[in-house]
């Protein structure tokens, strides 16, 4: 089993980069998003939900994620939980079963903050874009997918994300094996890495 994590500020390609891969690898990969395991808010107020920081390696249960990985790792499946940024709570009733497979993709923007997890993953990728490119990004999904007004993505991104992701994010760019600029539209390394994956697949096997 190959572990592989993929991190990269908001709005940054990760998503397109783990398609790209799992598109490749097909039924070898599962995918476990960093973003079902935000801690749960269901017990705070609206107004302490509304300025929540999303973006700071608080608000990520990192002891129960590694604690899934390890399980993945043991062979065993694992129930992952369902978040929703609605109402910033788990759903009580619903998890995702997720069993094992040859590779495990950890997606999201602060996973290599955590030194636990980091140690835990085979090959960190972090996926880099421009700035602006990233704003574009962020405002799309956050407008369409999360139902927020122009003017709450544009103060919580000045406020929130753009110095979360240089006190934290942009920092933990060190710890990564491999980065990819462009996002996800460099098709040349999401190429190479995929043939990488490839090339330690078959050295696990030997």
């Amino acid at each position: 089993m190959l572990i592989i994590g993929i991190a990269g500020g908001s709005g940054s390609g990760k998503t397109t980069v783990v398609k790209a891969i799992t598109q490749q690898l097909k039924d070898r990969v599962v995918v476990i998003p960093q973003d079902s395991y935000y801690k749960d808010l269901s017990h705070c107020t609206e107004q302490q939900k509304k300025e929540h920081n999303f973006d700071h390696p608080d608000s990520i249960d990192f002891k129960l994620l590694c604690q899934h990985l390890k399980e993945l790792k043991e062979g065993k499946p694992i129930e992952q939980p369902v978040y929703s940024y609605i109402t910033c709570s788990r759903s009580k009733d619903e998890t995702v079963t997720v069993t094992p497979a040859d590779v495990i993709i950890v997606e999201g923007i602060l996973i290599f903050t955590c030194a636990e997890l980091r140690k835990q993953l085979d090959i960190k990728i972090f996926v880099d874009a421009d700035d602006d490119d990233r704003l574009m990004r962020v405002m799309s999904r956050d407008i369409i997918e999360r139902g927020k007004t122009v003017e709450w993505v544009i103060d919580r991104y000045s406020k929130t994300v753009k110095p979360m992701f240089l006190q934290f994010i942009e920092p933990s760019k060190r710890y990564a094996d491999i980065i990819i600029p462009q996002g996800g539209h460099n098709k040349v390394a999401i190429d190479v890495i995929s043939a990488t994956i490839e090339k330690s697949l078959a050295n696990c096997k030997k």
